[in-house]
C-alpha cells in the first residue's frame, strides 16, 4: 500500500521541520503516489495525481483570487496534498485565502515552521515507496507461482481456497450459483457463523461487476467461469474495504478454479468434491465439533440437524480396470447416486470415499423407515447405473457426532457384501450372517487361532505336495455335504472324489460324516477367507 500524507508526516525528515496541518485534517489518509517540488503558480498541469506537491511558495501570486485558483487545480488534478514552507514568501503563515481554498476542496494543506531540505523529504518518500513496489512485486511473483503450480497440477477448490487464506490471512468461500457452498477456509474464524443462513445472505449481495466489494456485507466477490460460462462465485470477507493485492488474489484464484474446472470436466462434479470432503472430515474427525459438519452440510443444501440419519456405501463389484477407467466409473456411480437421491426426494451427502467406494450420507424424512428409504434409492440407481455394486447401510443414528459409527458398519457390511453379492437391493449387518460376524471378528486372535488349529495340518499338507484337498473340503462343505453334488462340482468322478474325501480324513484326523467336526471346519475356512482377503 502506498504511504499516506500521514506517514509522510511521520518521517522524521519533515518532523525536523516542525511540520503543522492548517486544512483538510480529515483527509489525511489520501494516498501519496510521489512526491513533486514545484515553485510556479500554473504546475497543475504538469501533474497526473496522487502527488504530494511541496514549495516554498516564493513563485506564487500575491492577489488571493489567485492563490485560491492555484489551491483549486492542484485538488481538480488529485494533488494528495500540498506542503508549503514558511520564512521565504509567507513568514508566519499563510493566507486566509489559500486555507480557506483548502478546506473548500478537501486538500490537505500542511506548513512548515523551519527550513527543510526538500530534496530530503523525497528521497525519503520515493525510497518507501519504491520498498512498497519492490514488495508488491514480489508478492505478485509469488502469487504467480503458486497459482500456477496450483493450476498445472489440477489442485482441488480446498486447495486453492487453502492457499488464499494464507496470503489473505482471511475467510475465503466458494459458491455455485444455486448459492450453495462447494468449498470453504474459514482462516481460524468460526465456521458455523461464516455460514449460518447462507443461502439467505448471499442471494442478498449481487454485485453487477466480474469482481466487486459489497460495503453493506464486507465481502469482495469475484465471479469463476471460463469461456462465457460462470458456473460459482469466490468471496472473501472483507473487515476493510480490500487492499489491490486482495483484488489481484481473488482474481488469480478465480482464475485457477476456472481452469481446474475445465480440466476436471470428465471428472467427478465440485459438488461430489465438496460432499466427499464433509464426509471425509465427519470420517477422520477433522472437524472440532460435529456442528461445524453440521453447517458445512447445510450450506451445500443437507440438514442434518434435528434428522435421524443412516450412512450408505455404494461399491462396484466388477473387476478392477485401468486407473483412469475405473476413476471415471467411480465418478459415473457418484453422479447416479446423487441423481437417485434427487429423484427420490432425499437430500444427502454423496461422495467418492475412495477408487471403489461412495459414500452416502441420509437425514431420514419424519416417520420414514429405514428400510423403505434404502429401497427406494437402490431401485432408481439399479435402473441408472448398468455396473454391478452393492448397496450397504450402517445403522441410524440420531445426530452427527454418531455418523462415524454408522458409517464404518456400513463400510464393513459391503467388505463382505461384494465378496458374495446374492442380488438383494441393500444389504445391512443382519443380512450377513455368520459371514459378517466373521469379518466383524476378523481381527480377534482368538477367532484366528481356532482357524489355525482346524487347518494349519491341511494347509501345510497342500503346500508340501502342491495339493488342492483345501480346495475339495471347502467344494464339500458348500454342498451341504452332498457328495454327489460336491464331486460335480469339483470335475471329478464320484470314485475320484471320494478317495479325495479319505485322504481328508487321513490329513484331518476327524470323520467328515461327523455334522459337527464339519461345521468347525466350515467356520474355519470361512475365517480364512476373511484373512485372506483382508490381507492378500
Amino acid at each position: 500500500m502506498l504511504p499516506t500524507v500521514a506517514d509522510v508526516l511521520a518521517l522524521d525528515t519533515v518532523r525536523r521541520g516542525n511540520p503543522h496541518v492548517v486544512a483538510g485534517v480529515d483527509r489525511l489518509d489520501t494516498r501519496v503516489r510521489w512526491v513533486h517540488v514545484g515553485e510556479i503558480a500554473d504546475i497543475a498541469h504538469l501533474l497526473r495525481g496522487g502527488e504530494l506537491v511541496l514549495t516554498t511558495g516564493v513563485a506564487l501570486p500575491g492577489e488571493p483570487g489567485k492563490l485560491a485558483e492555484y489551491v483549486s487545480d492542484l485538488a481538480a488534478v488529485g494533488a494528495s496534498g500540498l506542503i508549503v514552507e514558511l520564512g521565504r514568501r509567507f513568514v508566519r503563515e499563510l493566507p486566509p485565502a489559500v486555507v480557506k481554498a483548502a478546506e473548500e476542496h478537501g486538500l490537505p494543506l500542511i506548513t512548515l515552521a523551519r527550513e527543510t531540505p526538500f530534496v530530503q523529504i523525497t528521497e525519503s518518500v520515493h525510497a518507501r515507496i519504491i520498498d512498497i513496489q519492490l514488495q508488491e512485486l514480489r508478492a505478485s511473483e509469488q502469487l504467480h507461482e503458486v497459482f500456477t503450480e496450483l493450476s498445472v497440477e489440477g489442485a482441488a477448490p480446498a486447495e486453492v481456497l487453502g492457499q488464499v487464506a494464507r496470503f489473505s490471512g482471511r475467510p475465503v468461500l466458494l459458491e455455485n450459483l444455486a448459492h450453495q457452498v462447494l468449498a470453504c477456509d474459514a482462516a481460524g474464524a468460526d465456521t458455523g457463523v461464516i455460514l449460518a443462513n447462507w443461502e439467505t445472505r448471499s442471494r442478498s449481495v449481487s454485485p453487477t461487476e466480474r469482481t466487486a466489494y459489497d460495503a453493506a456485507a464486507g465481502w469482495l466477490v469475484t465471479m469463476v467461469g471460463a469461456r462465457g460460462q460462470d458456473w460459482g462465485r469466490l468471496i472473501m470477507f472483507c473487515d476493510a474495504p480490500p487492499t489491490p493485492h486482495d483484488i489481484v488474489l481473488t482474481e488469480r484464484a478465480a482464475t485457477t478454479l476456472a481452469l481446474g474446472r475445465l480440466i476436471e470436466r470428465h471428472q467427478e462434479s465440485l459438488e461430489r468434491q465438496a460432499h466427499g470432503t464433509i464426509i471425509a472430515g465427519i470420517l477422520t474427525h477433522a472437524f472440532s465439533d460435529p456442528d461445524e459438519a453440521a453447517a458445512r452440510a447445510r450450506a451445500v443444501g443437507v440438514p442434518l440437524t434435528g434428522r435421524r440419519l443412516i450412512s450408505a456405501v455404494v461399491r462396484l463389484t466388477a473387476p478392477p480396470g485401468t486407473a483412469l477407467g475405473e476413476q471415471a466409473r467411480l465418478g459415473e456411480l457418484a453422479e447416479a447416486t446423487a441423481a437417485a437421491c434427487r429423484e427420490v426426494k432425499l437430500p444427502a451427502l454423496v461422495g467418492a470415499l475412495d477408487q471403489s467406494r461412495v459414500g452416502v450420507l441420509l437425514p431420514l424424512p419424519p416417520r420414514t423407515a429405514a428400510e423403505a428409504t434404502l429401497g427406494a434409492l437402490a431401485e432408481r440407481l439399479r435402473a441408472a447405473f448398468a455396473s454391478p455394486f452393492v448397496l450397504a447401510a450402517g445403522s441410524v443414528v440420531e445426530s452427527v457426532k454418531d455418523v462415524r459409527r454408522s458409517f464404518l458398519e456400513a463400510e464393513q457390511v459391503a467388505e463382505v457384501a461384494v465378496r458374495q453379492p446374492d442380488g438383494r437391493a441393500f444389504y445391512r449387518l443382519p443380512d450377513l450372517r455368520l459371514r459378517g460376524l466373521l469379518h466383524l471378528l476378523r481381527d480377534d486372535a482368538r477367532l484366528q487361532t481356532f482357524a489355525e488349529r482346524e487347518l494349519s495340518t491341511l494347509l501345510a499338507h497342500d503346500a508340501q505336495r502342491h495339493g488342492d484337498l483345501t480346495r475339495i473340503l471347502r467344494i464339500y462343505l458348500d454342498a451341504g455335504r452332498n457328495k454327489a453334488v460336491a464331486a460335480q462340482k469339483a470335475h471329478l468322478s464320484r470314485p475320484a472324489f471320494y478317495d479325495r474325501l479319505r485322504r481328508l480324513e487321513r490329513v484331518l484326523e476327524t470323520d467328515l460324516d461327523d455334522v459337527e467336526s464339519c461345521l468347525s471346519l466350515h467356520v474355519a475356512l470361512l475365517a480364512l477367507e476373511t484373512f485372506r482377503r483382508e490381507n492378500p
